[in-house]
């Protein structure tokens, strides 16, 4: 008997998993905080004694390393990468044993990058589940441009035939559990489902369906924009990240929370979009907790920038700090929980901004006022508002004042970027008002947009 459980990192868009029989497990591409996986292997009883990396990644910061040390597994990276730690080097067809009956076999997929490995988990010499991290996924593959520029095109047709070598050497019923493709931009598109097998991506997926010339084509494409961070997350994964420290920060008071802003450190709120709107501290940025924090942070703040974070709860503080150290924004300066009237300084108030709605701007008129759209462009691209000014929310901290002067009306696809947006704006001295509806509802509300 074998089993495997899936670990969610929904804010992140990625899964790691925990495999084993009765006794021992592995660990697939583990998040930075461990303790969630140790909690896993608890609950099923087990000892892990492999940890295992499918690729060095470039989205998260993984917890590979520590979860080895501190369970004393063995631990499993592709022997092409370059890392500076103990490891066990894995190469194509490399075999370990997990449990009773239960191995682990590497196969060679690269195209995500240069190194990717894939692990298939066999039972008395069966496949039984193919653990394929940024190769095959969901309905799409990983995306080939994370690495080099150079290699962009080389890897994409290193994609095809990793893809068709899993779905050659693997049986129609075998389960495909990917680490990416659940919101994650290491994927080059979302998944649609929850869960696939190597025959329903035989049938679907344009990597196994598609001519290599034609797939390679259409894959360049659509590659989305990459988040700045990533930059970052490479070599610390090669270097050997640190464990994490998730005690609560120092807390700071009205007068720290004020300075902090004046010395120009980024003081954000995490409470809701609708909350921060309605009485926040002037100058602070809004990126909320349960939206996708850790990428949209992490994309926008300038690195290594302290970072003061306010929240309704030491849950919500608790819960954002988890998020941050997973992209390697390990410690924040300081920390405030409560209302906004605590975090002013005395003869002070919380400042506000207006929200709306698509039905909002077009029952107001476009006329006289700046509609300032911060979708990414592969979005603007299927339509856009007439008249319309687009800076990507991520680029907008840095062109901020190329927003055309007058009250500005911003907007995304559903309304978590435009918050963020309208709180950048509304730090920058702009008469905002931020429009929280999807993005249907513009045509809907009789507004001019513009397809094709």
């Amino acid at each position: 008997m074998f089993f495997v459980d899936t670990i969610e990192l929904e804010g992140l868009g990625n899964r790691s998993y925990l495999a084993g029989g009765r006794r021992t497990a592995v660990v697939v591409d583990p998040p930075r905080d461990i303790d969630q996986v140790l909690v896993a292997a608890a609950r099923q009883e087990v000892r892990i004694a492999h940890v295992v990396e499918t690729h060095i990644h470039n989205d998260y910061v993984t917890g590979g390393l520590e979860l080895a040390r501190v369970t004393g597994a063995a631990y499993l990276v592709p022997a092409e990468a370059h890392v500076a730690f103990p490891h066990v080097p894995v190469a194509d067809g490399d075999v370990a044993d997990i449990d009773a009956g239960l191995t682990l076999r590497a196969v060679a997929t690269p195209g995500h990058t240069p190194h990717h490995t894939s692990y298939v988990l066999e039972e008395n010499g069966l496949p039984v589940a193919a653990f394929t991290g940024g190769s095959l996924l969901i309905g799409t593959v990983g995306r080939p441009d994370l690495v080099e520029p150079r290699l962009t095109e080389h890897l994409a047709r290193a994609q095809h035939s990793s893809a068709h070598r899993l779905a050659a050497g693997l049986p129609d019923e075998t389960p495909v559990l990917p680490t990416h493709g659940f919101g994650s931009f290491c994927s080059s598109g979302q998944a649609e489902g929850d869960a696939t097998t190597i025959g329903r991506e035989k049938a679907a997926n344009a990597a196994l369906t598609m001519d290599v010339d034609s797939f390679v084509t259409r894959l360049l494409a659509e590659l989305d924009d990459i988040p700045a961070y990533y930059t970052h997350m490479g070599p610390a994964n090669a270097g050997g990240p640190a464990p994490v420290d998730l005690t609560p920060p120092a807390p700071a008071d009205a007068e720290e929370i004020a300075a902090r802003l004046a010395a120009g450190e980024w003081v954000v709120d995490l409470r809701s979009r609708i909350a921060f709107a309605e009485g926040h501290v002037a100058g602070s940025f809004n990126f909320e907790a349960d939206g996708k924090i850790a990428t949209y942070l992490a994309w926008m703040i300038p690195w290594g920038k302290p970072v003061t974070l306010l929240a309704e709860s030491s849950e919500q503080l608790s819960f954002a700090q988890r998020e941050l150290v997973r992209v390697g924004i390990d410690r924040p300066a300081a920390a405030a929980t409560g209302t906004p009237d605590r975090w002013v300084p005395e003869g002070s108030r919380p400042v506000s901004f207006p929200r709306s709605t698509f039905a909002g701007l077009a029952e107001r008129g476009t006329d006289g006022v700046v509609v300032l759209d911060v979708r990414r462009a592969s979005e603007r691209a299927a339509g856009y508002i007439g008249g319309s000014v687009h800076i990507p929310v991520h680029e907008l901290h840095q062109r901020i004042g190329e927003v055309p002067a007058g009250p500005v009306w911003v907007h995304c696809a559903g309304g978590m970027r435009a918050g963020i947006a309208a709180s950048l704006l509304d730090a920058a001295g702009r008469d905002v008002v931020a429009v929280d509806d999807g993005f249907a509802a513009a045509a809907e509300a009789g507004l001019n947009v513009v397809t094709g």
